[in-house]
């Protein structure tokens, strides 16, 4: 077994060996450009340059617009700035067309300059083309549910991570931000939770290569900074995406099998097009602040309820005792007078990220490259010198041969991170700190640490996390048409992600009075792990008309690996805080996870799609998985999807209709699978423990053999509507989708007799998720200055229980309800507070006279959102585009309370607890006064995990605002475009706590940004 991953050697060779390919292209490329007079022979005779320029109504100069002559293969691209040249006859006809507009068909009839101006096509449903994965579809003949952003949206949010970029643009989607700090990551839900375990991570496909998207972090190296969940998307720069899909019914992800039980995301980066060889730059700068501070008591507010919390625990007179002043520093030795906003002190900074990516691109018709490097230096709003670092290339070719019938995509990415954070957020002491505690800094600028009173939190700064990340992706797409209509491809695919990251917790961080040196206290914890996958997929494709039937067909197969290596170490006790970062120098050093494994993966897979008369459709996908997950017998799975489209508006009754320019109902029905627990479960499996017996390192198990346990299955079922009115002018796709995952694979509680924590097993359970989603797009107005257009996206989810077979005698019966959510969260039931003892109160469910959590507990919260949303405007007129995109959840949440209910505790709180019962016959919503220091229970404990600590967490958020002007094309070719852009700029909610999508009381909340930029195109 391998201890210690190491980074590939393959890395700077294969960079070479890319950036080498490109560079030929680019200086080579006029090698690659047919001639013109290579068309059929009714063209063989004498050729004229016929040039021109292609703009929009308004004037605006088209670029990437193909020209075509006549019904030949020989062609050529407009350039930046709209014009064009080709060789032609004078008595033949240009096509020019371009995604968005009207094709036209053009004679030259002699002229040898024809300026063009193109229409556009308001959606052009035929043309706007959807990645399916192993196939592509248009918009409009899709069976299936899939959800597009595309990169002008991406490109308009300050963000760093593709998730961000689709938060509230997608129905079905349900993405959060866990923390605020850079290189953190998020949470996403497609439909709903299926099922029991928790795991609700889609497949991920970037460019056809599958991306793990699990965190490699350990909790105990980066838990106290990002929770332990390293974002692997961090490595990926937005702007380098062309196109994000996600699949969501059956029709769309039963092609993936098991991998497509929870969805399937899409991502393809951008490729270079035909043309002149061009060079952009794109510059920019943000500023980032915490969106909203907690309204906190002053330091008079906090002093009062303090002392009258000692005082109602009986302990006034050692109060007035100066022997005690030790016990209470805040009320005996520190300034009575002092204030320091916490908030504006630890979190309040401005963080600041600069960006510049550089790219060329162009080619011939039969060869296109694109080469982009981009990098990135970002900042905290903590104190102190905390920076995250990213620099990404990005490599696209893409060739065809004369003929067309040999086709070669290759693309690679590579990117590096190191993130440099202080080890713990400094967010909970923001938010907790006396109001009056001491400075941070002594008079000759050392920690002040007040006669050893207090924890400096400054101290926190000198624990350091520091992770250094690695990502490199490289795909090829190889085709060969063989016969007319049957067209051979192979898809070759490698990954690898490596995390190198670290703690140290030097003795110098903690308070002198504690008497810790460093080889008493000192340590240093690492995490060194990486995985590796590659996939091949040889598929065969073959279409075939008669007549009105069109019949595509597609089998393939495929062979994946991926191999996960992870060593957690720590080292203790160092000679002196200098050598803290070197782990020889530890006097004792300890392996607290050593893992090494390996998941294989087979399939094959199949598509049938047969379209008759252009109106009746029919999708036909399979596929059968095989997964090392399993145990023998159990290792293969069969799973499918049938889809059916019927677009009615191409019936007699609707052709000519002025109304309805699009009718289609479409439905789908199939199941999918999941192997989503890990790997080697089936098995006994032991771990280290990190401890060791009198010397010897200890073992503890971690699974139990059971061979017996097999896939889990996702029933989907979907139904909807799509009506493109008007011209398409406006565009409605409604969607009603259920889905049923059964066979739920949970992992068993044992009793801790048998040595084991859990059985992994199926249980004969039963999760529904159903819901509405509704898409909405809108041309509001289209005229030659002025144009407006609308996007609107809502989701109405549902999701229970259905069954689960004794549920009321096992582990899960405190958690589940049947006939309820599975994000449903017991309570206790508060009654308010007592008008004669001033505590809280409590409904006793199982009348026994005390509150327990298994008996009392049964009051019923649901934490999942009641429906969300997002709505988005375009207004251009002219050069000038104004975007803004508002993003609205309907849901509930913990505020506050939750994080404490009693007033008079040492630490700060929420100026809402000073509304409290103060002597008999008082009635207030919170509970007397205490310091912590009554023998008596607090019941503000209960309160905390009571109905009365969840409130309204509702929110319409301004989630992303744009200002863009394009100067057009200037002298030489030369483009400027000038933009700003906001990110969080505004929420409008009820919730008192620092974020409603994301409530925690130690975490960082999202930021607002404002960046300003330059994009220059040459």
């Amino acid at each position: 077994m391998k201890k210690t991953p190491t980074q590939k050697k393959g890395f700077v060779p294969f960079l070479t060996v890319s950036l080498i390919l490109s560079l030929f292209t680019i200086f080579n490329i006029k090698a690659a450009i047919p001639p013109e007079n290579t068309g059929s022979n009714s063209f063989c005779h004498l050729q004229f340059t016929v040039t021109g320029t292609i703009t929009d109504t308004q004037g605006k100069p088209i670029p990437g617009v193909t020209i075509q002559l006549g019904e030949t293969n020989a062609g050529t691209i407009s350039e930046f700035d709209g014009s064009y040249s080709i060789q032609a006859p004078l008595d033949a006809f240009l096509v020019f067309s371009a995604i968005g507009f009207k094709t036209q068909n053009v004679p030259i009839n002699d002229r040898q300059e024809i300026n063009i101006i193109l229409k556009e096509d308001i959606t052009h449903l035929d043309e706007v083309v959807l990645n399916a994965g192993y196939y592509t579809v248009t918009e409009k003949e899709r069976t299936g549910n899939i959800a597009t952003i595309k990169a002008d949206i991406i490109e308009k949010q300050p963000v760093g991570n593709p998730l961000a970029a689709m938060q509230g643009h997608m129905s079905g989607v349900n993405i959060v931000q866990n923390t605020g700090v850079p290189g953190g990551g998020y949470s996403i839900e497609i439909r709903g939770r299926n099922f029991i375990n928790g795991a609700t991570d889609p497949l991920y496909i970037v460019d056809g290569v599958p991306f793990g998207s699990q965190s490699l972090g350990s909790t105990e190296v980066s838990s106290g900074i990002v929770a332990g969940n390293v974002s692997p998307f961090n490595a990926i720069d937005p702007n380098s995406i062309e196109s994000i899909e996600v699949l969501k019914d059956a029709d769309a992800t039963a092609i993936y099998g098991s991998r497509g039980a929870n969805g399937v995301v899409l991502i393809t980066t951008k490729r270079g097009r035909s043309g002149e060889t061009r060079f952009r730059a794109d510059v920019s700068s943000s500023m980032g602040q915490v969106s909203h501070f907690l309204d906190l008591m002053d330091t008079q507010q906090y002093l009062e309820v303090r002392r009258e919390g000692i005082a109602n625990d009986g302990y006034s007179e050692r109060l007035e005792n100066d022997f005690y002043d030790f016990f209470w520093p805040d009320l005996k030795t520190w300034d009575q007078n002092r204030y320091t906003d916490w908030q504006q002190e630890l979190i309040g900074k401005t963080a600041y990220r600069n960006k510049v990516q550089l790219s060329v691109s162009g080619g011939s018709e039969l060869t296109q490259f694109l080469i982009s490097a981009g990098h990135q230096k970002e900042s905290t709003v903590f104190p102190g010198d905390n920076t995250y670092k990213k620099t990404s290339v990005h490599h696209t070719l893409g060739h065809r041969s004369k003929n067309n019938r040999f086709k070669m995509d290759f693309s690679t990415f590579f990117s590096r991170e190191k993130n440099n954070l202080p080890r713990r957020d400094l967010t909970g002491s923001a938010y907790s700190l006396e109001p009056n505690a001491p400075a941070l800094f002594d008079e000759e600028g050392r920690l002040n640490w007040e006669n050893n009173s207090w924890n400096n939190p400054l101290a926190s700064l000198e624990e350091k996390y520091v992770s250094k990340v690695q990502t490199l992706m490289a795909n090829a797409v190889v085709s060969y048409a063989v016969l007319p209509g049957l067209e051979l491809k192979t898809s070759l695919g490698f990954n690898t992600y490596q995390l190198d990251s670290y703690m140290t917790l030097p003795s110098s961080a903690r308070n002198p009075s504690l008497g810790f040196t460093p080889e008493s206290y000192s340590s240093m914890t690492t995490n060194t792990s990486q995985r590796d996958s590659w996939i091949v997929e040889p598929q065969l494709q073959w279409r075939k008309s008669w007549g009105a039937a069109h019949l595509d067909l597609l089998v393939g197969t495929s062979f994946q690996q991926e191999t996960t290596e992870q060593l957690v170490q720590v080292g203790r006790g160092f000679p002196n805080d200098q050598l803290l970062f070197n782990l020889s120098a530890a006097e004792n050093i300890d392996a607290l996870e050593d893992s090494d494994s390996a998941y294989n993966y087979n399939a094959v897979f199949g598509r049938l799609n047969l379209k008759v008369k252009d109106r009746y459709i029919l999708n036909l996908t399979g596929r059968r998985d095989g997964s090392s997950r399993f145990g023998p017998g159990k290792q293969f799975g069969n799973f499918g999807a049938v889809g059916v489209a019927w677009l009615f508006s191409q019936e007699a009754l609707f052709r000519e209709s002025s109304f309805l320019s699009l009718g289609k109902l479409r439905a789908s029905y199939g199941t999918t699978g999941s192997d989503n627990i890990g790997d080697y479960r089936f098995l006994d499996t032991y771990s280290v423990t990190g401890n060791d017996y009198d010397g010897t390192p200890t073992l503890a198990p971690t699974g139990i053999f059971n061979p017996l346990f097999g896939w889990e299955s996702n029933r989907k079922l979907e139904a909807a509507l799509e009506l493109g009115l008007l011209k398409d002018r406006i565009m409605v796709n409604t969607s009603w989708y259920r889905n049923r995952s059964s066979n739920q694979l949970i992992g068993i509680p044992l009793a801790a007799t048998t040595g084991f924590s859990e059985l992994t097993g199926n249980f004969d359970a039963t999760v529904e998720n159903s819901g509405i989603e509704l898409d909405i797009r809108s041309a509001n107005v289209r005229g030659k200055r002025l144009r407006w257009s609308t996007n609107f996206n809502l989701t109405v989810p549902s999701n229970k229980l259905v069954e689960f077979e004794g549920l009321e005698t096992s582990s899960f019966s405190n958690q589940y309800i049947i006939g309820e959510p599975l994000t449903i969260i017991k309570l206790y039931h508060a009654l308010g507070v007592d008008p004669q003892t001033g505590e809280y109160t409590f409904e006793d469910y199982d009348g026994d006279g005390n509150l327990t959590s298994l008996g009392d507990k049964k009051y019923v919260e649901d934490l999942a959102p009641r429906f969300y949303g997002g709505l988005g405007n375009t207004i251009e007129y002219g050069n000038l585009t104004f975007d803004f995109f508002l993003q609205f959840k309907k849901q509930k949440s913990f505020d506050q309370l939750a994080f404490g209910a009693t007033p008079g505790y040492r630490g700060n709180k929420p100026v809402a607890l000073l509304d409290r019962w103060q002597m008999v016959g008082d009635e207030n919503p919170i509970q007397k006064a205490s310091g912590g220091y009554s023998p008596d229970i607090d019941m503000g404990i209960f309160q905390q995990l009571s109905n009365a600590a969840f409130t309204d967490a509702s929110f319409v958020r301004l989630r992303n605002v744009s200002i863009n002007y394009d100067m057009g094309a200037l002298g030489n070719g030369l483009g400027i475009n000038v933009y700003l852009q906001g990110q969080n700029l505004w929420t409008w909610t009820k919730y008192a706590g620092p974020d409603p999508e994301q409530p925690s009381n130690s975490r960082l909340s999202q930021l607002r940004q404002i960046t300003l930029g330059l994009q220059l195109d040459f």
